[in-house]
């Protein structure tokens, strides 16, 4: 049988190509740094090829120890992976789970959702990452995170995609703006650059274009705002109108501003799923964790599975 590569190795050489350093990596891997350097050369004679160029100054990772760098955590994360299939029955959404989450929809679903994971699922040690969807996207598929809370819809390669609920938009205004008139909003009514959205690299701009049928670039402001928060600030100033998702509505995100919402046509929306690797041994776990997501949003849809 060919001799294979130990987790440890893969373990420590993981975080190597993630630290850059071996100093920090064996901190990190809580071993000497001599007993580390000795498993990362056990590592490369074992495979046959140089991991890492070594200087007095710095370390190097090659560009073939980066491919295998995403290789060794996907390893890790289906060792992982084995031993949780093994207690699933027993106690299903137990130990470790890593998720990453867009920032449109961290600050309003991740407190209701931490507390009812802490009452129901106390067992569970949950590390968050909130980031854009194209960089948690790739942290999937690097095998550094287990699951990704985000909106669709999504262009998700190699995923398997739990959709949740909708999300509806909300039209935003400054009380007594001059405007719109909300209660009878037109698109084609809005003065040019009157709309103000998140800048590109959100994925809620691109989804507030499409289902608010922004068409007329003109309506739309060159100035765009990098968060929420700002987005808001930018409306309450009275500098233009915006469409926020209805899972904003009531949050803190509003609060002591003179910011209001109003409906918009049905088919304004946005979807909420959670995304994992296609094969996944987790793959039920992961479900068990939307359903869960699911009781606790109000008139949620029932979710559907697609790869």
């Amino acid at each position: 049988m060919q001799h294979l590569p130990t987790l440890k190795q893969l373990r420590y050489f993981a975080a190597l190509e993630e630290l850059q350093h071996f100093g920090k990596a064996a901190d990190a891997c809580f071993v000497s740094q001599s007993a580390f350097s000795v498993a990362i050369k056990e590592l490369e004679t074992l495979l046959g090829v140089q991991l890492v160029d070594r200087t007095r100054k710095r370390v190097t990772v090659t560009a073939l120890g980066s491919d295998i760098a995403v290789q060794a955590r996907l390893c890790l994360r289906d060792a992982e992976s084995l031993v949780q299939l093994a207690h699933q029955h027993a106690e299903p959404l137990a130990g470790r789970l890593s998720l990453g989450v867009i920032p449109t929809v961290a600050p309003f679903l991740l407190p209701g959702l931490a507390q009812a994971l802490r009452r129901e699922h106390a067992e569970l040690q949950l590390y968050l990452r909130e980031d854009f969807t194209d960089a948690l996207l790739s942290d999937l598929l690097a095998g550094k995170l287990d699951l990704a809370l985000m909106a669709l819809p999504y262009e998700t390669p190699h995923m398997e995609v739990m959709a949740l609920f909708r999300d509806p938009f909300r039209l935003a205004c400054r009380r007594g703006t001059r405007h719109v008139d909300p209660k009878h909003y037109r698109f084609n009514r809005l003065h040019s650059d009157s709309v103000l959205l998140l800048e590109d690299g959100h994925c809620l701009r691109d989804h507030a274009l499409a289902a608010c049928r922004l068409r007329q670039a003109e309506k739309v402001s060159r100035f765009a705002a990098n968060s929420l928060l700002t987005l808001v600030q930018m409306v309450d100033a009275d500098l233009g109108i915006t469409f926020l998702p209805a899972m904003a509505e009531g949050s803190s995100l509003l609060a002591d501003t003179q910011v209001r919402t109003y409906p918009l046509d049905k088919g304004a929306y946005r979807e909420i799923g959670l995304v994992w690797r296609r094969g996944s041994a987790r793959g039920a776990e992961f479900r068990m964790l939307g359903e869960l997501v699911q009781r606790h949003r109000p008139n949620a849809r029932k979710p559907t599975c697609r790869s």
